[in-house]
């Protein structure tokens, strides 16, 4: 939002009352949404082996989304919410359902029955696909904004660490597979204690084909027919390609800082 001197300004006026009915907009999708995925867990919930405890986390880990996105809803600069938010919105309630059943769900792990395995693997690739969705309906529609490449990357971060420990759980590699979903964690960590890793990254196809890499090996593993030690061979890759496009990210960001520097 545009910052006025005078708090009485017309423009002010008018600039936040464009912001309430965006606040308004963005709300309604959330709990649309939020609406769909009851009806979706009264139908589904048994057959993705989820207790109460689970779907209540499920919600929990929802509506924390939502708060964390509605609190940066100023970042976007459009009167409403858009197509491509609600399309992110939806892959985050996939993501809140993942969430459930991977963190307290007492039936997932290497004992999971094979049908909730083949399902949540099937509603994961769903998401995984609608991940390209949003950003063509942000450029199709004029509303591409850093809250909705932000917020899209975000849900995709979370989607990946609740899959790496779900690749964990099911034995399908060890413990260092929680790497692939802690790094982008790690990274945000560093940049809050070097200076120098904060600057801006370009737009780059290599860092979007590797997050589709991640996605799309994590979700192989959830399939009960994908066993070790392909499954180790797919984990270990993933966690190879990610290392590698961090690596680089990071070595352009030291340099530009001693670029700057330099000048």
């Amino acid at each position: 939002m545009v910052e006025w001197m005078n708090p009485g300004h017309p423009d002010e006026m008018a600039a936040r009352r464009a912001f309430r009915m965006l606040s308004l907009d963005a709300f309604a999708v959330m709990v649309s949404v939020a609406a769909v995925l009851v009806v979706a867990m009264d139908r589904f919930g048994d057959r993705l082996g989820m207790d109460t405890i689970a779907i209540g986390t499920a919600f929990v880990i929802y509506a924390a989304i939502c708060a964390i996105a509605l609190g940066n809803l100023h970042a976007h600069r459009h009167g409403r919410f858009g197509a491509a938010n609600m399309t992110t919105t939806v892959r985050a309630a996939i993501t809140a359902v993942v969430g459930g059943v991977v963190l307290v769900s007492d039936q997932f792990g290497e004992a999971s029955r094979a049908e909730a395995l083949w399902l949540i693997g099937s509603i994961v690739a769903f998401a995984l696909a609608l991940d390209g969705v949003d950003g063509h309906l942000a450029r199709r529609t004029r509303t591409a904004s850093r809250f909705g490449a932000r917020f899209d990357m975000e849900v995709d971060a979370l989607l990946i660490l609740f899959l790496s420990i779900a690749a964990f759980l099911l034995g399908k590699a060890g413990i260092w597979v929680l790497l692939i979903g802690l790094m982008r964690y790690a990274y945000g960590a560093a940049q809050s204690i070097i200076p120098r890793l904060q600057g801006e990254l370009p737009p780059s196809v290599r860092r979007r084909l590797i997050c589709v890499v991640q996605g799309a090996a994590l979700c192989l593993m959830l399939f009960p027919f994908v066993m070790p030690p392909v499954s180790t061979m797919l984990a270990a890759g993933a966690l190879a390609t990610l290392a590698y496009s961090f690596a680089w990210d990071v070595i352009f960001l030291l340099r530009a800082s001693r670029g700057e520097h330099a000048s």
